[in-house]
């Protein structure tokens, strides 16, 4: 069988073509993406975005929802007595949900790894505040100069004020018991 005609032929790139236009439009057809899970059950995605943000209590533009008064030489307008028709949310539990989760208390994650921590333990234990002892120390296999130990231990001070509290307590214990 032969060939069909004109498929071995090179394509020929349009330049009449406006490529801009054709990416736009198929965007402005995608649905947006969401972040907010508490939005996202609420979207209705026949409606258009302003809608869907008004119908939940949220501001398209932040801008106009919060204006900035103008101001005239020092003075303020006068504002004719009628407001902007308010408009009615029929979805404030989004509104509210949102609130409730930004009110939690943020956990603190920060941590250290349980070998900087053993390390500074077993450098405290051993040498007290002796930073330049400490630098000198077989384990410090880092090769860590005194300042930089320094650091770690105000690192851990910082992370851990109760347990390096006790540590000095039994520490100067100790002390105590040998002498």
């Amino acid at each position: 069988m032969p060939k069909a005609k004109g498929k071995s032929r090179r394509q020929k790139y349009s330049y009449n073509l406006n490529r801009k236009r054709l990416y736009r439009s198929a965007r402005r057809r995608a649905a947006p993406r969401i972040a907010c899970s508490h939005i996202r059950h609420a979207w209705d995605p026949t409606k258009s975005v302003a809608q869907n943000l008004a119908e939940m209590g949220l501001a398209e533009d932040p801008n106009k929802a919060v204006p900035i008064p103008k101001k005239l030489l020092g003075m303020e307008v006068e504002s004719n007595g009628r407001e902007q028709g308010k408009k009615i949310v029929r979805k404030p539990y989004v509104v509210n949900e949102m609130e409730y989760e930004a009110s939690l208390p943020e956990k603190k994650s920060n941590t250290l790894s349980r070998d900087l921590i053993d390390y500074v333990r077993y450098m405290i234990q051993n040498h007290g505040e002796n930073y330049k002892e400490m630098a000198r120390d077989e384990k410090n296999y880092y090769q860590d100069t005194p300042k930089q130990i320094k650091r770690k231990i105000n690192v851990y001070k910082n992370f851990y004020p109760e347990e390096y509290k006790d540590l000095i307590a039994s520490l100067k214990l100790e002390k105590m018991d040998v002498q």
